[in-house]
């Protein structure tokens, strides 16, 4: 079996994790129908605060099913959704997708990759000692963020559990993912 999804979560609150539904839509330009997060300028609290003018390059936030996995590996109870993730995924290198990459997810849907997911301190809040986990330092010094990847959505569409993904590189040099 190829790259699919294992859970799709939306909320309309603002709160840290969402929950999980039986499928979602995802409208060009602004994000998932009823989300908190949907619209074309940023609404994540903090940056809103900040310049609410901002394009949101934060529509959609993707996380693979395995940080899951290697979580509850370390003693941490994180189901889909648990992060703030609105798409989970199971069997893609999300956080190896290059900036630009389109993912093609189920029969109309295509979201383009943004950027990294930078966790903020509110994931010690949902479970004490997670950020030491999803944020770490490899040998040569770089800092390493396992929480995901950030979207936008360039077709619209419903993205049900289980539809397929299909990953599309972008033309010409890659540029690897940064913060968003």
């Amino acid at each position: 079996m190829g790259p699919s999804v294992v859970a799709v979560s939306a909320d309309s609150q603002h709160r840290f994790s969402k929950p999980n539904v039986g499928s979602i839509r995802v409208i060009a330009g602004l994000g998932i129908e009823g989300d908190s997060h949907a619209g074309a300028t940023i609404q994540h609290l903090g940056p809103m605060r900040r310049d609410p003018t901002q394009p949101n390059l934060r529509q959609v936030h993707l996380i693979h099913s395995e940080l899951h996995d290697e979580l509850r590996e370390l003693g941490y109870d994180v189901k889909p959704g648990g992060l703030g993730e609105n798409i989970t995924t199971r069997g893609i290198d999300l956080l190896g997708l290059p900036q630009g990459t389109r993912l093609r997810i189920g029969p109309e849907a295509i979201l383009e990759v943004t950027g990294l997911r930078s966790p903020c301190h509110q994931i010690n809040t949902f479970t004490p000692g997670l950020l030491k986990e999803v944020i770490q330092t490899d040998a040569d010094g770089t800092v390493v963020r396992k929480t995901g990847i950030m979207s936008v959505v360039h077709s619209s569409g419903l993205i049900h559990p289980d539809d397929p993904i299909v990953v599309e590189l972008p033309d010409g040099p890659h540029v690897p993912l940064e913060v968003v």
